[in-house]
């Protein structure tokens, strides 16, 4: 599925919009990576383990926002954004958003 932020695909023609297209995940903190985001936090620097969560959930979200639009037969979905949200206190939502749509050459 080709996906962009963008609102057009260069040479080619948005024939049909098919509607709006979602996926998300929540995650919630892991108690070892809060021990070293903790140490971390002491001494400054990335908190890895919360950027591979945060990339890991970003990934789902896409790929369930594509599996969407692939229900809908779409060729593509243009102008992809994303939220991230506390859903409670140690959990996250992450949300991908975009427009489903047909395309010609």
């Amino acid at each position: 599925m080709l996906t962009t932020t963008t609102d057009f695909i260069p040479g080619s023609k948005i024939t049909e919009t098919l509607g709006i297209v979602k996926g998300n995940t929540i995650r919630a903190k892991h108690i070892g990576r809060d021990i070293m985001a903790g140490l971390k936090h002491l001494v400054g620097g990335e908190l890895k383990g919360y950027t591979e969560m945060i990339n890991e959930s970003r990934e789902q979200a896409i790929q369930r926002m594509c599996d969407e639009a692939t229900q809908m037969k779409a060729d593509a979905v243009i102008n992809v954004r994303f939220i991230t949200a506390e859903v409670m206190q140690g959990a996250a939502e992450v949300l991908a958003y975009g427009t489903a749509v047909k395309l010609s050459k």
